[in-house]
């Protein structure tokens, strides 16, 4: 809705709801599509910590960046780990640019994410999301992983800008 101002007043979905009151089609439309969280992860035993590798799932098209089975992705890959509120708030490992993550730390989208650019490759070329840098989990045993550690996926981007709204 706009004012007299002509500017809209109206904020988006994920600045007014918490990640329990989204309803179905706009908690899968806060996925960015990096697949970052698709990368396989190791996890020391001794002190917990984990790391990514830049092992894809075996369901990952590493092109498009989605699972290539998602409603029973579960059932294929009993090790993926669906995303609820809960999980989102208690997972240490999720990158800092998961919106889900931002979400329910109270902070905005990135200018990049298609919730914002309107644009579904804008995350492809700000550099987030995993095309172009990941290896097929059919092509590495599960014994060479550790040589696969990478640690790009922890980092910001060097261009991630954030949305900014200004107050009037």
């Amino acid at each position: 809705m706009a004012d007299d101002t002509g500017k809209d007043d109206e904020l988006p979905f994920w600045r007014v709801k918490t990640l329990e009151e989204m309803t179905d089609a706009e908690w899968e439309s806060l996925c960015d599509g990096c697949a970052r969280c698709c990368l396989n992860k190791l996890e020391d035993e001794d002190t917990g910590r984990v790391v990514y590798t830049d092992v894809g799932c075996s369901l990952l098209d590493g092109e498009s960046c989605r699972c290539r089975d998602y409603p029973n992705r579960s059932t294929i890959v009993p090790e993926c780990v669906r995303l609820t509120p809960h999980e989102v708030r208690t997972l240490s490992w999720l990158p800092a640019t998961c919106t889900y993550r931002l979400v329910a730390e109270g902070r905005d989208l990135y200018d990049w994410h298609p919730l914002v650019s309107g644009d579904p490759d804008s995350v492809h070329r700000a550099g987030v999301s995993v095309r172009g840098k990941t290896v097929r989990e059919q092509d590495w045993p599960v014994e060479e992983w550790q040589d696969r550690i990478v640690t790009w996926p922890t980092r910001l981007p060097g261009l991630m800008g954030r949305k900014r709204r200004r107050r009037a």
